[in-house]
């Protein structure tokens, strides 16, 4: 689906100024750059067994001790406003680093000494894209978002949920599973991501976050990787059903959804989607006009969208448009007319 790898984009003066509005622009201790002095790694293996391609670094004992500080402020920083006195009992256990990601995200893995729970953040290479899908997600999708950006840096929060690889190589058989809900939540995560233009949503980039409820089991699909964030010039490409990774959630859904029921939960994603851009007419409004400004995919792309869009929606009013911005602000327009 994907044959290019992609530009990573830098956050320029409009986009800045939508992040210092909204809060998201926050002083931090220790950036990107500098978590790259570490001395050694090693591959990290899972509890079978398995290479998890990520491996974990390690620093000198001068430079360990004053990273794992700022990474703890950090943590605090994203989860409790900065409150150091509640993050006392939490320690930096891990630093991996994924060598084969776009922007070579380095994972952090925070433990309670008190109980040995656990938790993860990210500190990643500040990408436009990214940065736009991360607040799109927070304003369009039914998920809110934990992110700061501090110049060249992104610190992310951890997306909880089971690995879309995973679910349906070890859960599609459970007998607890209840088809008819995951597909349909397949289809309004499909819904949602050509809505919004969130491309490249194959199995490895979202999570299944299971709840069970009183009487039945509910299932969340959420995206994790928003790096394809309005970039790519063919429809399908933000479209989930048409990637074969995703073959065992579209052959469920065929199974047991019909087509009349497909399109009710079309339509009900839809309907979400325009509530949220009527409760945040003023955000949205703010993150498209710094979209319109920006750069953040070649011109052969827009084109290329713009065509594709035109042809689906059988208007010409994409034709206009000059960059992803005012495709997506089009796209989402077809929302609210409908």
């Amino acid at each position: 689906m994907i044959d290019k790898k992609k530009h990573i984009y830098p956050i320029r003066s409009g986009l800045r100024t939508y992040l210092i509005k909204y809060g998201r622009e926050v002083d931090i201790p220790v950036h990107y750059k500098e978590l790259l002095r570490f001395m050694s790694s090693i591959s990290l293996y899972d509890s079978r067994g398995n290479d998890t391609l990520w491996e974990t670094v390690f620093y000198n004992e001068q430079d360990r001790a004053d990273i794992y500080y700022n990474l703890r402020k950090i943590y605090a920083i994203l989860k409790a406003e900065g409150d150091m006195s509640v993050m006392q009992h939490l320690y930096v256990d891990r630093v991996d680093l994924c060598t084969y990601g776009n922007t070579k995200p380095f994972r952090i893995r925070i433990v309670n000494r008190i109980n040995d729970n656990f938790d993860y953040f990210y500190v990643k290479t500040a990408d436009a894209s990214r940065v736009y899908g991360l607040e799109l997600e927070h304003l369009l999708s039914p998920n809110r978002i934990s992110y700061l950006v501090y110049q060249d840096t992104l610190i992310e929060e951890h997306i909880a949920g089971i690995p879309g690889e995973q679910f349906m190589r070890t859960q599609i058989k459970d007998p607890l599973l209840n088809p008819i809900r995951i597909s349909k939540e397949f289809v309004k995560f499909n819904e949602r991501c050509f809505v919004r233009l969130l491309g490249d949503m194959h199995s490895s980039n979202f999570v299944v976050d299971v709840t069970p409820d009183f009487e039945e089991i509910h299932y969340r699909i959420r995206a994790i990787d928003f790096d394809q964030q309005s970039y790519e010039g063919r429809k399908t490409v933000y479209l989930p059903q048409y990637y074969k990774q995703n073959n065992t959630l579209i052959q469920l859904g065929i199974k047991h959804i019909t087509p009349e029921s497909m399109a009710q939960y079309q339509r009900e994603e839809r309907a979400l989607i325009a509530f949220r851009l009527k409760t945040s007419t003023i955000e949205i409004e703010d993150i498209l006009y710094s979209m319109e400004r920006d750069i953040i995919a070649p011109i052969e792309n827009v084109e290329s969208l713009k065509e594709d869009l035109s042809k689906h929606y059988k208007t010409s009013a994409f034709l206009d448009c000059k960059n992803m911005g005012e495709i997506l602000r089009h796209s989402l327009r077809q929302v609210l007319h409908k």
